[in-house]
């Protein structure tokens, strides 16, 4: 979206508008616009307002997993993905229905799901 002021708001309304209710929310800026990343219950309905409204949108498949709500459980979590190899793009940490979750986005994810399941992680889906 623009990086101008008014531009986060606009988006916003349009969600609510639309009933997509948000769970995460990420801004992070450049000199010319900025990188909004939701995660919302509704990423299909979510993904048709804001192609509507002319916002530059694409769907992305991140994995959000369970954790403990104790200092070092991020820490813990991505340290099973960096043993096995794997990079992470960019994560978010956030309650969901009353349970700490961190959602992230890996460069693999037939390789992250098997981590997933040998290591008997919890998923949220």
């Amino acid at each position: 979206m623009e990086n101008t002021s008014g531009s986060l708001k606009r988006v916003l309304d349009k969600l609510a508008e639309h009933h997509v209710q948000l769970h995460a929310i990420s801004v992070a800026d450049t000199s010319d616009y900025g990188i909004f990343r939701i995660i919302c219950d509704n990423p299909q309905e979510a993904f048709k307002v804001l192609e509507q409204e002319g916002f530059a949108a694409s769907l992305t498949e991140i994995l959000v997993l369970e954790m403990e709500d104790v200092p070092g459980s991020a820490a813990k979590l991505i340290g099973v993905f960096a043993k096995g190899g794997l990079s992470i793009a960019y994560l978010y940490s956030f309650h969901y229905e009353g349970r700490q979750a961190l959602a992230f986005r890996t460069d693999d994810r037939t390789r992250a799901r098997q981590i997933i399941n040998d290591s008997s992680l919890k998923e949220i889906q």
